[in-house]
């Protein structure tokens, strides 16, 4: 009995390191592809090859494919999720580095407040949640001040800017995916699920990808090792491998807890920019994400069983972020 609780909490561990380190280093397999991929054939090959690999092992076990209606349900959730929410990541990362993404993505679970119109009246009535979507705007805006007024990026500010308001697009995306995908389930087993949102995705982003004449730009010859391994990281690890892991822990370990990731992702992902790229934050844009982080700790803190006297600290850590960060408030451009 003994081994086998301690097989399963080695599971366990390997799963959140797949969902904290994977899906924090894919952000620099980002930037690695794009050395020889352009942008959208690069996500085409990653979504088109994880699915075609996860449909195969499927029906190798005989699963079924389900009926129309399901392929129409995982189109729409893997066109938002992925060719939009993770699509545009790789457009983005162009013009910023991929530690910056992995900084603007982390405020993902505010759209989920923003855009979930069936719960206002429950996020808007905690003074949690108001509270750390006033910081975690703030934090933003910090953010997006350090990144504007920086030089770790040879493009224009008007590139990165754009790019910045893309990589928010691609958030809205996401969110909006995961939202139909939850008010819209197909019938499918969930790792077939995953499967056709892939091929889908795969299919849109290369369709994408030859609107705006990337394949005529595009050389074989020409791409470089760094760029096929960070596409085959994308595909075995962050599309395949991340997504199994995350899929099994909901199904054993409380969501709450599994939910953590979007906590260190995006440290996962400054930490691994500066070893291996060398890249580099400013004091600005890391005080940005440390009060981005605790926005989301906010607002997700009614999902957590929180002792009143930690309520009570959270409570004053509020009031003096929101006295320190509030100059920044009402910042509309820079």
């Amino acid at each position: 009995m003994s081994l086998i609780k301690n097989k399963f909490a080695f599971t366990v561990f390997l799963a959140f390191a797949g969902i904290y380190v994977i899906w924090g280093s894919t952000f620099l397999a980002i930037s690695y592809g794009l050395t020889g991929f352009p942008p959208f054939l690069l996500s085409g090959l990653r979504f088109f090859g994880a699915g075609l690999i996860l449909f195969l092992w499927r029906k190798s076990k005989s699963d079924t494919s389900g009926t129309f209606s399901d392929w129409r349900k995982n189109a729409f959730t893997g066109i938002l999720i992925l060719t939009g929410g993770t699509g545009l990541v790789a457009w983005g990362e162009q013009f910023v580095t991929s530690t910056e993404a992995a900084i603007a993505i982390a405020t993902g679970p505010f759209w989920f407040i923003a855009l979930d119109r069936k719960n206002w009246g429950y996020y808007f009535s905690n003074k949690f949640i108001t509270g750390g979507l006033a910081i975690g705007f703030a934090g933003l805006v910090l953010f997006l001040k350090g990144s504007m007024s920086s030089t770790v990026s040879e493009a224009s500010g008007g590139l990165r800017l754009i790019a910045f308001l893309v990589l928010a697009l691609s958030s809205v995306s996401w969110v909006l995916g995961s939202l139909y995908s939850k008010n819209n389930p197909a019938g499918n087993s969930t790792f077939m699920n995953i499967a056709q949102q892939l091929l889908v995705a795969g299919f849109a982003s290369f369709v994408i990808s030859g609107l705006r004449g990337e394949w005529a730009q595009f050389s074989v010859s020409e791409v470089p090792t760094n760029a096929i391994l960070g596409l085959l990281f994308l595909i075995f690890f962050g599309s395949i491998a991340a997504y199994v892991s995350y899929i099994w822990l909901l199904t054993v370990k409380d969501p709450v807890l599994v939910s953590t990731h979007t906590y260190i992702n995006p440290i996962v992902a400054v930490v691994i920019g500066w070893i291996l790229a060398n890249e580099s934050i400013t004091s600005i844009q890391f005080a940005g994400l440390a009060i981005i982080l605790f926005g989301v700790l906010l607002t997700n803190s009614a999902r957590y069983k929180i002792g009143k006297r930690s309520q009570v600290r959270l409570r004053r850590i509020n009031q003096m972020l929101s006295r320190i960060t509030s100059p920044y408030k009402y910042i509309t451009h820079y």
